[in-house]
């Protein structure tokens, strides 16, 4: 009989067995540590030790992917912040030993940057992450994080810093474990994109023995320790069932009468794009294209984003590539457009807003885009983000319109834009549901809080309330209207959404042969009564539970 079995949130589907490999902690500062004979001297270590920091950050991005290299170069960035460098200096004059004046500045800032809350609250990992690596610089031990791996294994930690996860030798690591993290954390996102089964917030994780072995089922969010062979049997079975099952269907999504749901990939970056644009998509629902932009010291030239506009649609031929404008602002700031603080960034003059008090920005985007349209001929749609009125939208699709781009669209990630969907679609040729966002902001929960996981469950029924009445706008303005968040690759949620209205669904290209399994095996009308069922439930967990019991039997079997 298999041991206990632990549940989190699976955040990356999937199931794989292999012994523990916990990631070593990070190393603290001594409780001795005497105060410095010479404070500039140790000022000095601390800026070499923030300083290696950041040179070996770097070297990973180099070596890492598209989807992983901005991340690894906005920490980067933070190892190279003057301020946590000053913060540290102030706290070795006042009497504190470089190791730990390191740690002061790093809780300082943290609390400033989850105070701030948006981007700044998604960088608290990454900042906690460079204070642990300089610590353990200054004091002269090997960094903290997973060591070298030698066969399968199931990396297990109490969250996973995006220098980490972005770094994995994905040829031994089969699954991931954490005590910490959300659904839409770096680790959840990133073990999506490499195809990794992957569960977080399991209580207990840091616990289990170096060596156990466990079975993760990414797709229930359970973790069981010394598994029988019973189980290891079902996993096997599943397993097998659900590649021959999946390679049994290609080609263009659609319902089992021949309804279609265009099944597209969310990408982030060159690399991204040549990936996907090699696998049986449709074209791209999102192309994040933050990444120009959150390393740069000027606005990039027309020249220079053309230049890797056209390396991101090469790869897809005449197939749609749907691209969403910067969405950088007060919660994600860029060094040439800082419009100063803000009481709640998160709410503030980001995305569109930004682009509006900077048109300059927008403008430059917009003329990059058609200018690598021209050069490839590729079907180019341009949409924007954090819009909440028709007069934001009539506002983008002018300037798009005014560049030569034939489609601008919306993001509808707020509320407000959603429930006024009729007019604000009115204004644009299609919108796009951001339901990350939209829930964040439906439900009031932070996205970042690992522990509001279950408000942000893409299953809340009152999220799907939102997203039903963003497709009732797009039925009555005959605009079609996708989703692009994480909702679209859960094939059970897949099957609610096009039922729903959706007319598109983009999702990490891993994820895209069992939503296009799911389609295939029910009737449209069976989607709308699985989507009835879902809005009907009274929670998260009754929803998928109800759709579950109501789905194919030859779906259900593989998940």
């Amino acid at each position: 009989m298999s041991g206990d079995t632990r549940h989190g949130v699976g955040v990356s589907p999937g199931t794989a067995v292999g012994p523990v490999v916990q990631v070593a902690p990070p190393v603290r500062p001594p409780a001795d540590e005497p105060a410095p004979d010479d404070a500039d001297a140790a000022t000095s270590r601390v800026l070499e030790s923030l300083a290696a920091v950041a040179v070996d950050l770097d070297a990973r991005a180099a070596a890492a992917d598209e989807h992983a290299k901005p991340i690894l170069k906005a920490t980067a960035m933070i190892a190279r912040d003057k301020g946590l460098a000053k913060a540290a200096g102030k706290h070795i004059a006042a009497g504190l030993g470089p190791a730990h004046a390191i740690e002061a500045a790093v809780a300082e800032y943290a609390a400033q940057f989850e105070a701030l809350g948006g981007y700044f609250a998604e960088r608290v990992a990454d900042l906690k992450d460079v204070g642990d690596r300089a610590i353990a610089h200054v004091l002269g031990v090997p960094s903290p994080g997973v060591p070298p791996l030698t066969g399968p294994s199931v990396i297990v930690a109490v969250d996973l810093a995006p220098a980490e996860t972005a770094t994995l030798d994905r040829a031994h690591v089969v699954g991931i474990v954490t005590a910490a993290g959300g659904r839409t954390s770096h680790t959840a996102i990133l073990a999506a994109q490499m195809g990794i089964p992957a569960v977080v917030q399991v209580h207990g994780a840091t616990d289990i023995p170096a060596g156990t072995t466990v079975a993760v089922d990414g797709d229930a969010g359970a973790v069981t320790l010394d598994p029988d062979m019973d189980l290891l049997e079902a996993q096997r079975v599943r397993r097998e069932r659900r590649a021959a099952a999946l390679a049994g269907v290609s080609g263009p999504g659609a319902t089992s009468d021949g309804h279609a749901v265009a099944l597209l990939a969310n990408i982030g970056g060159v690399d991204d794009a040549v990936a996907a644009g090699a696998q049986d998509v449709e074209g791209v629902g999102l192309f994040r294209t933050e990444f120009l932009y959150l390393s740069a010291n000027a606005l990039p030239s027309v020249e220079e984003q053309a230049d890797v506009y056209r390396k991101v649609l090469e790869p897809f031929g005449s197939r749609r590539v749907v691209v969403r404008t910067l969405d950088a602002g007060a919660d994600k700031p860029l060094a040439f457009a800082n419009l100063g603080e803000e009481e709640n960034p998160a709410l503030g003059r980001r995305g569109l807003r930004l682009c509006q008090a900077k048109p300059e920005l927008i403008d430059s985007q917009l003329s990059a885009l058609a200018l690598a349209a021209r050069e490839t001929g590729a079907d180019v749609r341009v949409m924007a983000p954090m819009v909440a009125t028709a007069e934001e939208a009539a506002w983008f699709a002018s300037r798009v319109r005014a560049a030569g781009l034939p489609k601008a669209g919306v993001m509808i990630e707020v509320p407000a834009a959603a429930l006024r969907s009729r007019h604000v679609l009115a204004e644009v040729d299609f919108g796009s549901l951001g339901t990350n966002d939209l829930a964040q902001y439906t439900m009031a929960a932070d996205r970042m809080e690992g522990e509001l996981s279950d408000l942000l469950d893409p299953w809340q029924p009152a999220v799907l309330d939102v997203v039903a009445a963003a497709c009732e706008g797009g039925a009555e303005t005959g605009k079609p209207v996708g989703v692009c968040g994480e909702s679209a690759g859960d094939p059970l949620l897949a099957l609610v959404l096009a039922g729903l209205g959706v007319s598109s669904l983009s999702m990490a290209p891993k994820k895209v042969p069992a939503v296009r399994f799911a389609l295939s095996l029910h009737s449209l009308d069976k989607c709308r009564e699985l989507a009835a069922l879902a809005r009907d439930a009274r929670s998260a967990a009754d929803a998928r539970e109800a759709v579950r019991a109501a789905a194919g039997e030859e779906l259900t079997a593989i998940l």
